[in-house]
């Protein structure tokens, strides 16, 4: 018989065939399940809601199929639900009508942030309550900071983000996440916490938010569409070895978690910073890639469930601990 020629590395290996066969233990699904290497579930997750204030009924958002704009009066109601289901934790995003220039809303003691979040804590004490931590949902102009001479002023919006998450900690918010993209923004953020007396209150930073196409639905979502772009504080999407920068630099202003947003365009860089920093690890599965999902299954395309099991799946193994989905309350009251 003749010999095939393989590396030296694999000889050992080839050579037991057919010993050694693989495929053994994938016959069955009792088999495959317990070889399975890497689980999601419903601890991993994190559900991103949407809270309208000035609405009487949920508003249904066209370009993501399966999310509304839950409106304020109904917030309570809607988060106990969500903790029946199964929902651990939140992250919570605010669409004012109250804007302005600088998004001051969002610092008010009695502005929807604080009032959203303070009624989601009320209606589940132990569901975890994240507040996104920006101001495009608060501002006139829909970016994620002052604007000055045309441009975001950087260090003018780290004050401001530090005010923002001191008046959500004071709203009950249980984690604090900035996804503004200043430099600087966790060191301020941390200071302006501890300096309150949240000591305690830990960071979620969007510490690798590239500039992404995927972002379109949640602008609609979210209320925060705007002229020109973000791509002078987003990152470039070509760029790996600063996606690890950024989130170097936010561990070493006292993040207490990473994140790389979005997450199956970014799959190397989620595992560059999983070697590169022994930090809790997000991944935020967005708008974008949620609505190419459900689109290509209402045409027939791919199969839902199939293919939320394996984009899930591909953010855990890729180095992820939690991953933010708009996914979550289905797969809380369907399973995968």
């Amino acid at each position: 018989m003749r010999r095939l020629f393989c590396p030296y590395f694999l000889v050992g290996f080839m050579s037991t065939f057919p010993t050694v066969r693989l495929r053994r233990l994938r016959k069955t699904e009792a088999l495959r399940s317990l070889m399975r290497e890497t689980h999601v579930s419903m601890n991993d997750l994190i559900y991103p809601i949407f809270v309208e204030e000035g609405i009487d009924a949920p508003a249904p958002i066209a370009t993501m199929p399966g999310v509304v704009r839950i409106p304020e009066k109904h917030l309570g109601d809607e988060i106990k639900a969500m903790y029946a289901d199964g929902i651990k934790a939140v992250m919570m995003f605010g669409v004012s009508h109250n804007k302005d220039e600088t998004g001051s809303d969002s610092w008010k003691k009695e502005g929807l942030l604080s009032r959203m979040l303070k009624r989601a804590k009320d209606a589940a004490p132990d569901m975890v309550v994240i507040s996104d931590t920006c101001f495009c949902e608060y501002t006139s102009h829909g970016h994620c900071g002052v604007v000055d001479g045309g441009h975001v002023h950087n260090d003018h919006t780290i004050a401001n983000l530090a005010k923002q998450s001191v008046n959500a900690a004071k709203a009950g918010a249980d984690m604090i996440a900035p996804s503004a993209m200043m430099d600087g923004q966790i060191a301020a953020i941390r200071a302006g916490l501890d300096e309150s007396g949240f000591t305690d209150t830990p960071i979620m930073a969007y510490s690798t938010k590239f500039a992404s196409s995927l972002y379109g639905p949640f602008r609609a979502a979210a209320g925060c569409e705007l002229k020109g772009d973000r791509k002078a504080y987003q990152m470039d999407p070509a760029n790996g070895r600063e996606a690890i920068r950024e989130s170097l630099q936010d561990e070493a202003e006292g993040a207490d978690i990473l994140m790389v947003k979005p997450g199956l365009a970014y799959l190397d860089v989620l595992a560059d910073i999983r070697q590169s920093s022994l930090l809790p690890l997000a991944v935020y599965q967005v708008s974008g890639e949620y609505a190419m999902i459900k689109f290509a299954a209402a045409a027939g395309a791919i199969d839902e469930k199939r293919a939320v099991r394996e984009t899930l799946g591909s953010f855990k193994r890729a180095g992820a601990d939690l991953i933010l989905t708009y996914f979550a309350r289905d797969i809380a009251r369907e399973g995968f």
